[in-house]
């Protein structure tokens, strides 16, 4: 903001009763009472956090003294980094050095937990200082947001640091501060700042306040902690056509003065060199709308003789504004207005008739008033889920606010948005999260709590009593852990009354000689794990029967397994006798069947192929194990004499080929190509990196990719699969499978398996969701025909050219080069699945 310096500028004097300020502020003050703590100068009040230092540093700053720690204690992602030498000046502080950018995610939040809670104004401070960290000469454009409110649009030079300040009352003791990304440049921050102020402090509005400019007249130093024990920055300002005065007495505060000014502030002020003039200071609004809040503090610190008088009057863009004003001998007086409805103003300070000194003043303060709507997690929940979070290790992108925004709800929880205050946490699924040990205590605080999923854990001990006495839960699963016995009688009172739906998972059961499963419901409930395949078809002594409940996005809700093993003439009864085929391969046949009313499709080795029954065993055996909601799900199996099947749930859509070439009459369309591919990618992904030991597929191919009746995609055909059975291996020696086209180059010629062999198939099934083509067609293989038309520079020559365009270029080419990432001839190159997963999910977001 320009100042003018002090114009010549005769004006009349007014007589005129200072505005009615004073008495707004005691009104709103009283409105706003609250029993609050002052911020102390031992910084118990402070959180001073330096960003992209290492994890675990801290230190004290020579210039201030204040205490700096690292910022890996306050978010989990981001990047550490720093300026280039070239910027840093030895007048630079040095919290501004490094910085943690942010490139992956479009939002990261930091999260703050004052220990003085929420009611509590606060003054929140962002820092910036670009100085070319990333060599590319061009300052990233990005939002701030403060929780679910959006704070200010970062923007600057190279060279200049940027301080973004805002005093706020909290409603929450969680304070969330997070980078957006705008599509501008990956988002980075260099230092954040929490100071406490005192409650009587900037009381007189509702709103919060983003500084707009803070200056100090008459000095050339920059003042803050400790000299202000608050730590706010006052900035001095250069000007021509005044004088600089300054005393060495201290300036007391005011009655009028709740905003605590330091006296080192109070102690140096300007007036116009012509001692006619008066001082004329202007600034831009970026809207007429744009409301601001002035706060301008006096102070008088010459000697005024008896015969002398300083007396003046406030205008704005020409109205008179207040006054007279005359201020009192080394004592604050702050004159506080808000104003709106002008793009630009110009401030008067303009002496009266009856005044023998010129004006002056010592300080000027700016804020733009906004209004934030501070929905957030209630605290209660949020607590309980950062508990959670810390408690388990949980390794899930769980960053700010729990609930909100709508976009950015953590991963596997759902919100109740009804009140129109703080938000309740009603549904939490934790499944398949790789929690170990006993049941959390915190989650007896999620009073609101209808759901809760901790299927397919490691967790042990005893079902705590508390989880009968949340009034809202409705359903639990707890599936596929280790829980001592008994449960709880309250609990199981409530699952018999049907208030609760509770999932306890699999059942111990036997087989009969003949293969007739049967009942035994005086065994306890477990899960046997078959570890080798061996072991799996020792029928005559082991048969498990598994009822899969509800998983975490894994299942569709509509399949219920009745029984794991069935016999050959239930499976008669499940097909119709065989009677309506839906599949052919080398295997034997695919039929439609019925379990009650659940669609299943069942699949029979033929007697021709005994050679495939080590691959059946291999795929009842993995998909026991394996739980996924893009990996198709097992109902059961026949192994019966020379009957052999396996029932999976039903497919409505078929396989992926039968949608994507040229014979077929519905054309996918570019977004739903995408989700298909993200959906195969994360079954994979599953495989590689969320079992252990892990698998590799081995066969990944359009036929192999199976869709449901929204086209959802799920990975299907385990029978070549193989586990890294020993822990540390990086890849199994094993005879060449798999289909050609999709057969890894390198796995071809060395017989090394490995996760990089499923992603070579993974991207050649890719390049066939982009171009529409198959894998080989009339000799022209694939990859050699997107080669050259990359060659010809030109994506929409590759792409499918039945979607019409209806794509984005951008993400059209990030969506090939994955495709030729994946199938790079050196293993080494490829990306992992992990990686596949995270660039689809972008491209898929930015579609």
């Amino acid at each position: 903001m320009p100042f003018h310096g002090a114009d010549l500028k005769q004006i009349s004097a007014v007589e005129m009763a200072l505005l009615g300020s004073f008495y707004c502020v005691l009104t709103l003050q009283a409105a706003l009472s609250l029993a609050m703590v002052h911020a102390q100068d031992d910084q118990s009040g402070f959180i001073s956090i330096d960003c992209g230092i290492a994890e675990g540093s801290n230190y004290t700053d020579k210039k201030t003294g204040i205490n700096y720690v690292s910022d890996a204690g306050f978010i989990e992602s981001g990047k550490n980094q720093e300026i280039l030498s070239t910027y840093k000046s030895n007048t630079l502080d040095f919290q501004l050095r490094s910085l943690r950018s942010f490139p992956e995610n479009s939002r990261n939040c930091y999260t703050l937990r004052p220990k003085q809670g929420k009611g509590n104004r606060y003054l929140i401070r962002a820092r910036f200082m670009y100085g070319n960290y990333d060599f590319k000469g061009q300052p990233p454009q990005f939002d701030l947001y403060l929780g679910n409110d959006h704070w200010s649009r970062i923007h600057f030079n190279v060279s200049l640091e940027m301080d973004y300040e805002i005093i706020h009352l909290t409603s929450s003791d969680y304070i969330h501060v997070c980078l957006v990304s705008i599509g501008l440049g990956k988002p980075f921050i260099s230092a954040l700042e929490i100071r406490l102020l005192d409650s009587t402090m900037y009381a007189n509005q509702l709103q919060s306040l983003v500084l707009f400019e803070r200056t100090n007249f008459g000095t050339s130093e920059t003042l803050r902690y400790a000299d202000d024990k608050y730590d706010r920055i006052w900035n001095p300002i250069a000007l021509s056509g005044i004088t600089n005065v300054q005393t060495s007495r201290p300036v007391s505060i005011g009655p009028s003065t709740k905003e605590q000014v330091p006296s080192k502030v109070m102690s140096t002020a300007i007036f116009p060199t012509n001692t006619k003039n008066d001082l004329l200071y202007t600034w831009k609004a970026t809207s007429e709308s744009e409301e601001f809040f002035m706060y301008i503090y006096f102070a008088e610190i010459e000697t005024v003789k008896s015969n002398e008088s300083r007396e003046f009057m406030i205008y704005l863009n020409g109205v008179n504004w207040g006054g007279p004003i005359s201020p009192v001998d080394h004592t604050t007086t702050t004159y506080f207005t808000s104003f709106f409805n002008s793009s630009s103003y110009e401030l008067t300070i303009g002496r009266t008739q009856n005044s023998t000194l010129p004006p002056m003043y010592n300080a000027i303060e700016l804020y733009n008033a906004i209004r934030l709507q501070q929905r957030q997690t209630e605290d209660q929940d949020a607590t309980v889920m950062w508990s959670i979070k810390s408690t388990y290790g949980i390794k899930r992108n769980w960053q700010g606010d729990p609930c909100v925004p709508n976009g950015s709800v953590w991963d596997g929880v759902s919100c109740s948005y009804n009140d129109t205050y703080n938000l309740r946490i009603i549904s939490m699924n934790l499944s398949f999260s790789g929690l170990s040990g006993e049941i959390a205590p915190a989650l007896a605080n999620l009073t609101m709590i209808q759901s809760l999923d901790l299927s397919y854990n490691n967790l042990t001990g005893s079902v705590p009593n508390f989880l009968a006495s949340l009034d809202f839960l409705r359903i639990l699963n707890l599936t596929g852990n280790s829980f001592k016995r008994p449960l709880p009688s309250k609990l199981l009172e409530k699952a018999k009354q049907g208030s609760l739906a509770l999932r306890l998972g699999p059942h111990l059961k036997k087989c009969c000689p003949k293969g007739s499963c049967k009942k035994n419901k005086n065994k306890k409930v477990v899960i046997i794990v078959i570890a080798t395949v061996a072991t799996l078809f020792v029928l005559s002594t082991i048969l498990v029967v598994l009822w899969i409940a509800k998983r975490r996005q894994t299942q569709d809700p509509s399949i219920e397994l009745r029984k794991q093993c069935f016999t050959y003439s239930e499976v008669q009864r499940i097909t119709d006798s065989f009677n309506n085929v839906i599949g052919k391969g080398g295997f034997g046949t695919v039929f439609y069947g019925l379990i009650g009313d659940t669609r299943v499709a069942v699949k029979m080795l033929s007697e021709s192929s005994a050679q495939r029954y080590k691959e059946f065993q291999a795929e009842v055996s993995l998909l026991m194990s394996v739980h996924h909601k893009n990996i198709t799900s097992l109902v059961g199996y026949c192994d019966e004499g020379k009957h052999k099947g396996i029932i999976y749930e039903y497919m409505a859509n078929g396989n992926l080929g039968m949608h994507l070439f040229d014979e077929s009459p519905n054309v996918l369309s570019w977004k739903k190509r995408l989700q298909i591919a993200y959906d195969a990618a994360q079954g994979l992904e599953y495989m590689h990196h969320g079992c252990q030991p892990p698998i590799v597929h081995r066969d990944v191919k359009c036929t192999n990719i199976l869709l449901k009746k929204n086209l959802q995609a799920k990975l299907a055909d385990f029978g070549l699969s193989r586990a890294f059975t020993t822990e540390g291996d990086t890849h199994v020696s094993t005879i060449i499978a798999g289909t050609p086209g999709y057969l890894d180059p390198d796995y071809f010629t060395t017989n090394r398996l490995t996760e990089k062999s499923d992603v070579y198939s993974f991207g050649v099934v890719l390049l066939e969701l982009t171009t529409g083509r198959p894998a080989i067609s009339t000799d022209i293989y694939i990859i050699r025909w997107v080669k050259s038309m990359i060659e010809k520079g030109s994506v929409e020559d590759i792409i499918d050219p039945r979607i019409q365009g209806e794509f984005e270029t951008n993400i059209a080419w990030k969506v090939v080069d994955i495709a030729m990432a994946c199938v790079d001839s050196s293993s080494v190159e490829r990306p992992t699945m992990n990686d596949v997963v995270m660039d689809l999910k972008k491209c898929l977001k930015a579609e």
